[in-house]
């Protein structure tokens, strides 16, 4: 499963200083989805290769543990991971490091951009997928004993499902606190299982040779050797967690749990479901279960489902992860966030997120029905969003300063292995490819809107607006009313005074005996120090500008940052608890001229402006203290 979705943890911001703690949490949190795709990884697979013959296994087998060496082992867990932007990574965190955001309209960094918009919206796609198929193939292993259970496959998923989306505004502290002991006992269970079953059939240890994966697509044909591709490919799924989870608990401790517990588990099922095969071919129906001896089938089939459920929390808590970075980079419009633990600042609840995911989940499993069906869907904003990373990580390389000849060759390797699980997984458009790429349109597409509307509203309102000199001229050679304490007026610019005091003050003829000029800034790194939150820059006449940095993992909490800033010598005197909060509430109109966007494109951003999360929630500030004013700006 796509798991670059899991930008937060449940844990937290902070990596736990025990190394030993680190490792056991990210069995849970980053390799959750990479452990549970056994359930279905081989047998899709064996299923595209024809059937369970003894070169297909071991062909299949092969490549399946190749796969795993080289993008997984050798690209994420030893290259990629250097990549990191001051310790976190994922593609928003490459993103910042190319500084596209603010590149000019036009250049190629700014087409940099949009691929990486495409590359974030492709982990929503893949995430709604992965808990429909995660659990499915869970509790497909009832009929495994019992066929006459397969009408209750699809209702039981649905039935995980909705609860786990249920009981996401009561928080994931409980949840993520055994994430790690879980895991880690499911890892050595596949690993004792699959272990079993290679002493029984020996012979499977051949597929551990790459020739025999390399002969096999030789003779496999085109046709067939795609399909195996695309479907041996759900074996990596969830690789880019490595990546995206890597500022919650170090580089260090993510590679220790792949090297040695991920990786070795993961070889030793994979090696014993082909052993299986080779030994019954039978048990094609579904290997990772006939693996288990029978006693055990049903207790099994509760901890694979724990294990996905596991895993499509992860996800979740992810998706509301990257939608705030997305919002504090403007690339969404604001949402509202709950923070559902006081002392994590990691957990994090969005309503509207998890609706939206608990849609896209619950239409899957209804729409596909099956693990099986669902595989044709699966995989293929991965493998995109794989490649795209490569890029990206290239790029950041390059303004690094590596060698452009050793950057070309090493990330040329992977790109070329990527492409072409690109082109395999391509083969499933029609199968279900096309429901994640559906989803992942939509959402870059809002992206996209969003962005260039705000783009387009902030030049309109820039102006509009005065110039600081031209307002405190303005202010001293025609004194207003000063009413004694403090305002705070919030603007979207760091410099020019905002519409909402201009029109104040021509309307009203008051003004505050201290103002203060409110800007939050996004910056490109993932935290801000407490010593470069604020800063502060004199206007006159009383006012002061205070400008706030907060990086894109942060919560744009103003009010505790105004807290600080009040302690400064500028600004004494003022006490954040009793000043009035002026916030502006923006009125768009669609234009009709044709200026950078469509008429609906505007009509459609106006739409997401007017139903944006309220600045005073999302920036912290108490409702009593504020007062809103009204404007309206076309674009």
């Amino acid at each position: 499963m796509a798991n670059a979705l899991r930008f937060a943890s449940l844990h937290g911001h902070e990596a736990p200083k025990l190394p030993a703690l680190a490792v056991l949490t990210a069995l849970g949190v980053v390799y959750g989805d990479i452990g549970t795709s056994t359930l279905y990884g081989l047998k899709q697979a064996v299923d595209a290769g024809g059937g369970p013959e003894p070169e297909t296994v071991l062909g299949i087998v092969s490549l399946i543990i190749w796969a795993l060496l080289l993008v997984v082992g050798l690209k994420y867990a030893i290259l990629i991971l250097r990549a990191d932007n001051h310790g976190e990574g994922g593609i928003v965190a490459l993103l910042a490091l190319l500084d596209a955001r603010r590149a000019p309209r036009g250049s190629w960094r700014a087409r940099l951009l949009i691929v990486g918009l495409i590359g974030a919206a492709l982990l929503y796609g893949d995430g709604v997928i992965t808990p429909a198929i995660s659990v499915l193939s869970a509790i497909e292993g009832l009929k495994v004993d019992a066929p006459s259970l397969a009408p209750l496959v699809v209702p039981l998923t649905i039935a995980v499902l909705a609860v786990l989306f249920i009981v996401q505004r009561k928080g994931t502290e409980f949840v993520g606190s055994i994430f790690g002991p879980v895991m880690l006992v499911w890892f050595v269970a596949i690993g004792l299982l699959g272990l079993s079953s290679i002493i029984q059939t020996p012979r499977i240890l051949l597929a551990i040779s790459p020739l025999y994966a390399v002969t096999y697509l030789i003779h496999a044909g085109p046709g067939i050797a795609f399909a195996v591709l695309g479907a041996a490919f759900l074996a990596l799924t969830g690789a880019e967690a490595m990546y995206a989870d890597m500022g919650h608990f170090g580089r260090r401790p993510i590679q220790f749990g792949w090297f040695a517990v991920v990786s070795p588990a993961l070889m030793l099922n994979y090696l014993g479901q082909g052993a299986l095969l080779l030994a019954d071919p039978q048990a094609a129906e579904n290997p990772f279960y006939h693996l288990v001896p029978r006693w055990a089938h049903y207790p099994m089939v509760a901890f694979a489902t724990l294990a996905t459920v596991i895993a499509s929390q992860s996800i979740i808590s992810g998706a509301y992860s990257l939608t705030q970075q997305a919002m504090q980079l403007g690339f969404l419009p604001r949402m509202r966030v709950q923070h559902t633990a006081s002392h994590e600042k990691g957990q994090i609840y969005m309503p509207v997120v998890n609706w939206l995911l608990a849609a896209g989940t619950l239409a899957a499993v209804l729409i596909f029905g099956s693990s099986d069906a669902l595989g044709g869907a699966y995989g293929i904003a991965v493998s995109l969003l794989m490649a795209v990373t490569t890029v990206l990580a290239a790029l950041v390389a390059l303004k690094w300063g590596y060698n452009p000849l050793l950057v070309a060759a090493v990330n040329g390797f992977f790109l070329i292995i990527e492409l072409i699980f690109v082109a395999a997984n391509m083969t499933k458009l029609v199968q279900g490819g096309w429901f994640p790429l559906m989803l992942a349109s939509v959402i870059a597409f809002i992206m996209l809107t969003w962005r260039t509307g705000w783009q387009m509203l902030e030049h309109q309102r820039s102006k509009l607006r005065q110039s600081e000199d031209e307002f405190v001229d303005w202010v001293l050679e025609n004194p207003p009313i000063r009413l004694p304490g403090a305002a705070a007026i919030f603007t979207a610019a760091s410099e020019g005074i905002p519409l909402g005091l201009t029109h104040h003050l021509r309307h009203n003829r008051v003004l505050h005996e201290r103002v203060l000029l409110i800007a939050s800034i996004a910056v490109e790194e993932p935290r801000v120090a407490p010593e470069r939150r604020f800063k502060l820059v004199p206007v006159g006449a009383g006012i002061t500008r205070v400008l706030f940095h907060f990086g894109f993992m942060e919560s744009p909490d103003v009010l505790a940052g105004l807290r600080r800033a009040c302690l400064e010598p500028e600004l004494h005197g003022i006490d954040p608890e009793n000043i009035t909060y002026y916030f502006r509430r923006v009125m768009v109109i669609a234009g009709k001229e044709a200026s950078g966007m469509a008429t609906w494109r505007k009509s459609l951003f106006a739409a997401m402006h007017l139903n944006a999360n309220l600045p005073a929630a999302y920036f912290g500030v108490p409702a009593a203290q504020v007062v809103e004013v009204g404007l309206e700006v076309e674009i």
